[in-house]
């Protein structure tokens, strides 16, 4: 069978160096080539990027200035439709200009008559209501709208969407499969004998008490065992300061007989790898969450946003801290139990994190389907 081809632009926070972010694009792209091949539609993706030639040579794909309006006016008209997402991209927490900005996307497309896919997005959240209109009037006239968890589906609800339109899909990352050699592509540490905790963390309070908990909680943790904390910065270079931060306050645990190191890279495949390495995890970053969950890693949650409770909520768990509070004495307590019982709690969640990894590829599905039937 001749696969025909369908250009589709894909619109999301790309190109920002973002590795949870740029997960999120890698799946979305893995996706569309895996189902594009079960329906014999060859996906010819178009990405709007803050940094469009690095993403073009990170995923060989065509990408052009998300910020360039003549450019992004002259890929969605040579296009056959729009991907809106994943991510978090209908949300006034980080900015007022991010719910126009990308509802303006989408409307572009829609004027010029382009179907639009809501791709397993994050909504919310969306504290001034002068954005539900703008919401609502993109989303209804999208031919197809996927969230992300059930929360961002309640939202959409009381923007007065149809309910029954919205399909909730887990986040697109946990479909991300390990590339192809990438042990040898990507090669592990020397071996030193200790169990390696994953820690991804990141600035969000002023006061940064978070950070400083969770530096006293790894203390803790160093002074009752021997242990290997593998830094992992999802976001260069703010997250590489935030570990720095953190590594400061610890103070000196190599004499207590831990260790410590940080990894590094902006490969998202090669990040799942690292955490994939890891015999725990303590993550701020919603993605390194994902990432453990995807590669069966223990994992325990520190809540700066409710995206993170909302993830967790779905391996029926609840974050260990807060933005507002970490108790160092939880922390320590929480990993030592990850570490003793990991067998415990893959056997307690495998069913839950194969159904989401099961269902990780349904808005491509979806969009292949549409193509398909179009002919």
């Amino acid at each position: 069978m001749v696969a025909s081809s369908r250009k589709i632009v894909i619109s999301g926070y790309y190109g920002f160096r973002n590795s949870g972010d740029e997960a999120v694009l890698k799946s979305i792209l893995t996706a569309l080539e895996q189902e594009g091949k079960r329906s014999g539609i060859k996906f010819e993706p178009i990405v709007l990027s803050g940094d469009p030639s690095w993403t073009s040579g990170i995923y060989g794909v065509k990408a052009v200035h998300r910020m360039s309006m003549k450019e992004v006016r002259q890929a969605i008209r040579d296009s056959d439709g729009l991907i809106s997402g994943g991510g978090s991209l209908l949300q006034d927490a980080t900015s007022p200009k991010t719910i126009p900005y990308y509802v303006g996307i989408i409307r572009l497309a829609q004027w010029m008559g382009k179907p639009v896919f809501v791709y397993a997005q994050g909504v919310g959240p969306v504290n001034k209501k002068m954005f539900y209109p703008l919401i609502h009037g993109a989303f209804k006239r999208s031919h197809y709208i996927s969230v992300r968890d059930q929360e961002s589906a309640a939202l959409l609800r009381t923007m007065k969407m149809d309910g029954g339109r919205i399909e909730v899909v887990p986040d697109p990352v946990m479909g991300l499969p390990l590339p192809t050699g990438a042990v040898s592509k990507f090669p592990a540490e020397k071996p030193d004998g200790l169990p390696k905790i994953g820690v991804s963390v990141r600035f969000w309070d002023e006061d940064r008490a978070e950070l400083a908990g969770i530096a006293d909680g790894l203390r803790k943790l160093a002074e009752s065992r021997n242990v290997h904390f593998c830094f992992l910065p999802f976001h260069l270079p703010d997250d590489e300061a935030a570990s720095n931060y953190v590594i400061e306050r610890m103070g000196d645990v190599k004499s207590l007989g831990s260790k410590i190191t940080t990894r590094q890279t902006e490969d998202p495949q090669a990040m799942l790898l690292e955490v994939g390495r890891c015999s725990a995890l303590i993550g701020m970053r919603l993605h390194s969450l994902i990432y453990a969950a995807s590669q069966r890693v223990p994992l325990a949650g520190i809540s700066y946003d409710p995206k993170i409770d909302n993830f967790l909520a779905r391996l029926k768990t609840k974050a260990i801290g807060t933005s507002e509070q970490v108790r160092p004495e939880r922390l320590a307590e929480e990993l030592a139990h990850l570490l003793d019982d990991a067998e415990g709690w893959k056997a307690d969640r495998e069913p839950l994190i194969a159904q989401l990894q099961s269902e990780a590829s349904r808005p491509a599905r979806a969009i292949a389907d549409y193509f398909a039937q179009k002919g």
